[in-house]
Formats: C-alpha cells, sequence, structure tokens
C-alpha cells in the first residue's frame, strides 16, 4: 500500500514541476495579450502655456492647453487582418484632440496603430496611417511589451512619422508601484500640418503653399511598469514653430505651441490602481503559480521517497509466543 501511495505520489510531483516551467515560458507567452475590443482614453495638460492665434498669427499665453487621447479598439479590422496575417493582432483607432482654453480645438490628428497582441511588435497592412496619411511603424507606440526590458526600444513619433531610440534611464518608485523610467528627446524636424485646423478656410495645403513650414520638437517621458509594459505615467515637454514664407511677413519664426504637458491627475490615479490589478495577474502567470508549483513538485517528491525508505526498511521482528518463553521443567 505504501509503495502504491509513493508511486502517486512521484507522479504528482513530476506533474507539477512540470507544470512550472511550462507556464512560465510556454503558457505565459502565448496566453498574455491585449484584448482587441479595448478602449482607453487619457486626458493631459499643458498649464501656463504658449499658443498660436490663428486669426492673428500671433502666440499668446493661455492658462491651459488640453489634449484628449483615445485608442479604441477595432475588432472588425483585427480579425480580417488576422486572416492574412496568422496571428493575433490589434487595431486601435487612435485620436489626439487638442483644444485651448476656451474649449475650441486647435488641433485633431487621428490615427491606426496595429500590432501583435502579445509582443506588441507592429504589423503592417493596409491602413496603418497617421493624420490620413500611409505610414510603416518601427517599434513600439503607446505600450511597451509585457516583461519590460532595461534597455532602449525604438518608439514610433507620429508627429515625425518616424521612429527613433526611447532609452531606459533608471529604476523609481511611483505611487507604490516599482516603474522603468524612459525617455526620448526628438530633435527640431520638419513635419506636416496637421489636415484639420481651428480657423475655417484655412487649410494644411494652403498653409503649405505659402512658403511657411511647420517645426516640432519634445522631450517625451514615460514611466512604465515592467511586468504590464503599461505607462503609469507620462509627460511631454513640447515646442512647435512656424517658419519662413509669406504667412509670418517680416518674422523669421513664430512659436504654435510650447507647454510641458502632464498627466490630469484623476486620470493618473486611475492609470495607477488598473496596472496594479493587471500586475498581480501577470505575476500569477509569471512567479506565483510557476514557484509554487515547483514547491509543491519538491514536496510532494520528498514524501513520496520518504514513503517508499519505510517501504524498504526491514520490519521488526514478531514477539515469541508465551508458550516459547514458558520455562522447561526438568
Amino acid at each position: 500500500m505504501r509503495r502504491k501511495a509513493s508511486l502517486i505520489l512521484l507522479a504528482f510531483a513530476v506533474f507539477f514541476a512540470a507544470l512550472s516551467p511550462m507556464l512560465r515560458w510556454y503558457a505565459f507567452p502565448r496566453l498574455a495579450k491585449i484584448p482587441a475590443n479595448q478602449y482607453q482614453d487619457m486626458v493631459l495638460e499643458a498649464k501656463d502655456a504658449t499658443l498660436l492665434d490663428y486669426g492673428t498669427m500671433k502666440a499668446r499665453k493661455v492658462s491651459k492647453v488640453t489634449i484628449v487621447q483615445t485608442l479604441k479598439g477595432n475588432v472588425e479590422a483585427s480579425e480580417k487582418i488576422e486572416k492574412t496575417a496568422g496571428r493575433d493582432v490589434v487595431v486601435w483607432d487612435g485620436l489626439s484632440y487638442v483644444e485651448g482654453p476656451d474649449g475650441e480645438m486647435v488641433s485633431q490628428i487621428p490615427e491606426r496603430y496595429i500590432f501583435d497582441a502579445h509582443t506588441q511588435e507592429p504589423v503592417h497592412a493596409t491602413g496603418e496611417t497617421v493624420d490620413g496619411d500611409s505610414v510603416r511603424r518601427e517599434g513600439i507606440e503607446f505600450k511597451w511589451p509585457f516583461l519590460t526590458e532595461k534597455r532602449s526600444y525604438e518608439y514610433f513619433d507620429a508627429q515625425t512619422r518616424t521612429s527613433a531610440p526611447i532609452h531606459y534611464k533608471g529604476t523609481e518608485n511611483f505611487r507604490g508601484v516599482e516603474v522603468y523610467y524612459f525617455e526620448q528627446t526628438i530633435p527640431w524636424t520638419k513635419v506636416p500640418y496637421p489636415k484639420k485646423l481651428p480657423v475655417d478656410g484655412v487649410s494644411a495645403k494652403s498653409l503649405a503653399e505659402t512658403g511657411t513650414t511647420r517645426w516640432y520638437t519634445t522631450v517625451r517621458k514615460f514611466w512604465v511598469e515592467p511586468l504590464t509594459g503599461a505607462p503609469v505615467y507620462g509627460e511631454e515637454i513640447h515646442k512647435e514653430e512656424l517658419r519662413g514664407g509669406t504667412l509670418l511677413g517680416d518674422r523669421d519664426k513664430v512659436t504654435a505651441f510650447a507647454g510641458h504637458v502632464k498627466m490630469r491627475e484623476d486620470y493618473i490615479d486611475h492609470t495607477v490602481d488598473l496596472v496594479k490589478s493587471n500586475r498581480t495577474l501577470v505575476l500569477m502567470m509569471t512567479s506565483y503559480l510557476p514557484w509554487g508549483f515547483l514547491t509543491l513538485g519538491i514536496l510532494l517528491l520528498s514524501l513520496a521517497l520518504w514513503l517508499e525508505a519505510r517501504n524498504r526498511r526491514p520490519a521488526d521482528p514478531e514477539p515469541a509466543p508465551d508458550s516459547a518463553r514458558e520455562p522447561v521443567n526438568a
């Protein structure tokens, strides 16, 4: 009976010991993915900013500029691309909507971001666009991979339509969450005008015909929770200028926008809470369950060996019958 029990325990020990690495290295990369129907929004603000008045073509100080960013999963588009891509694909239809202190639109730039649901690597397919222009992304955008590493990544910049390194700068604690801090600097670069502008009758084409060009630079900062790859906070020191051409008269350049863009406080709290809950799910798959199964396997193996050792131990001799111990009369 003991031998049968030890064999059963040994079988369970092998099962749990084998399940530990399979869960971490086989199951997790296949189960961890971004849902195709995910929706998220974010509000950022630049207080005491500089903004161009397109009516007078003069820069003015304003109390606040608000940027509303939305990302909406397009399930129908992702399923269509998956048929030819042969992998799980997410399609995000994004919109960056900028408004001034009076609530009026300053600019809005839509984009479609197509990427692998597991690795967050870009998937090149028809419809990959920024403000209606076809692009071919390299690197990541919006989200880092699961299990983010302490290294530089290529990060796509929607204004320049190009990718550049975003560098790991160190590990910090952000509101109780360990995060990796990344920073990217985009030098002054000539960029296209947004196709939708705040002044009726003024278009990107008509502005370009004046010979006046638009330039942009930014320092982009992200604090990323490494297990989920989700940014818990972000900032940009953002500047735009119009240069040359007949639109500016005798001026060489004018500031179109300048401000320190930061996430609004209520969205920071919401994002941190969401990332903390998702972080627990990733820890279950990458740490808690694999180590738990391995520990259980070792305990079961130890118990099986102990039972087997007891089974092989010589039995104690049986006591002699009473008749054998009675004295023999002479």
